[in-house]
């Protein structure tokens, strides 16, 4: 576990700046006509196994895997691993 630094002026001044976090299930890849001919009720596969780990990204960056839960009837998601950041 990472030890978080102490606050300083500049952590925060930086601390207040808004992030955008997403939880991405999956992805794949296909053309732009199967794109176009999707239909309603169509079902698209993607790369992921039920039980995989979801990617946790701030800003599109990855920071973490975790897993679904469900929070007073509303999704969230439980913070399993926080990916090492590049240097």
């Amino acid at each position: 576990m990472t030890e978080v630094p102490p606050p300083t002026d500049n952590y925060e001044l930086l601390s207040r700046i808004p992030m955008r976090l997403s939880v991405e299930v999956g992805s794949t890849s296909m053309t732009l006509s199967a794109l176009i001919a999707l239909k309603q009720d169509a079902v698209v596969a993607l790369d992921r196994q039920t039980d995989d780990p979801l990617d946790i990204l701030a800003n599109g960056t990855l920071i973490a895997r975790g897993e679904i839960v469900t929070v007073d009837g509303r999704y969230g998601v439980r913070i399993c691993e926080i990916v090492a950041s590049v240097k």
